[in-house]
Parts: C-alpha cells; sequence; structure tokens
C-alpha cells in the first residue's frame, strides 16, 4: 500500500470514528477538508477496503468500521450489503453453490463470504466473475442458495 493511501485511509478510519458520517460525499468533502485530493471513486474504494458498512445506531445512519461493532454484525451487515450491490446470480450445481457478479468483482463477494465465516461453507474459489462456494456436508445446496438469492434482493 503506498504511503499516501494509508495516510489517507487512516484519516479515513479516524473520521469514522469522530463523526457519524452517512454518504460518500460527506466523507470526501472532509478529506478534503483535511487536504486530500480524493474523488467519491477513492473513497469509495477505501470504504470497501477498510470494510466499513452503513448502520443504523439511534435512529441514524452511518459508516461504522468492523471494530465499532459486533463482529457479527458486521460480517452480516456487510455481506447484506455486498450480495445487494455485486451478486447478479445464484445456483446450486451438486454441492456448490454458483454466484454470478459483474467482470472484477468476485473477489469481493469472496471475501465478504470468508469473513462471515458461515459455518455451512467450507470455502471458496473466485474467478473473475464467478465465485464456487463448497457447502460442508449435509448442507443443502438449494436452500443456500435460496438464502444467497434473497440477500441479493434486498
Amino acid at each position: 500500500m503506498s504511503d499516501s493511501r494509508s495516510r489517507r485511509q487512516k484519516a479515513l478510519s479516524d473520521l469514522l470514528r469522530a463523526e457519524a458520517l452517512a454518504s460518500q460525499e460527506e466523507v470526501t468533502e472532509r478529506l478534503k477538508a483535511q487536504g486530500f485530493e480524493v474523488t467519491q471513486a477513492t473513497v469509495s474504494r477505501d470504504l470497501v477496503q477498510l470494510g466499513a458498512v452503513k448502520v443504523k445506531r439511534g435512529g441514524a445512519i452511518a459508516y461504522a468500521l468492523p471494530d465499532q461493532m459486533g463482529s457479527s454484525d458486521w460480517a452480516a451487515a456487510r455481506l447484506q450489503r455486498i450480495f445487494s450491490e455485486w451478486v447478479q446470480s445464484v445456483e446450486s450445481a451438486g454441492n456448490i453453490v454458483v454466484l454470478k457478479t459483474p467482470p472484477g468483482s468476485a473477489h469481493l463477494v469472496g471475501l465478504a463470504l470468508d469473513q462471515a465465516q458461515l459455518e455451512e461453507v467450507a470455502g471458496t474459489i473466485c474467478g473473475d466473475d464467478t465465485l464456487f462456494l463448497a457447502l460442508r456436508d449435509g448442507v443443502a445446496p438449494d436452500a443456500m442458495a435460496g438464502r444467497f438469492r434473497a440477500l441479493s434482493r434486498d
């Protein structure tokens, strides 16, 4: 990671811990006020890399970092958001669930699945736009596919 990206992401982390920021535009403005030259696209990538998700606290929605909430809450919220944004289709095939994403996005979904540590999933293999999820023995592939389809529609 470059020094400038590292400094920017540190500043971003500090901002998210100090303030309730609800939009990428707000984050971009705050970083610019601190002297960082950023675009909304850069902020978006940084938020994903930091694992930031939007959560509701005290009636307000704002970004939060993984260490600001329980690990299961964070993983579930992140998985929900990633699936709704990136998963295009879900299909069961034997003891495997196949997920399709836009080109170049399979690793984002795979990382979120790995971090969620779902007990039903033995492992993931990610290509460019396709993920294979190997299910543990006894897990019903059609049921898991249905669960993932529901996540991708929310």
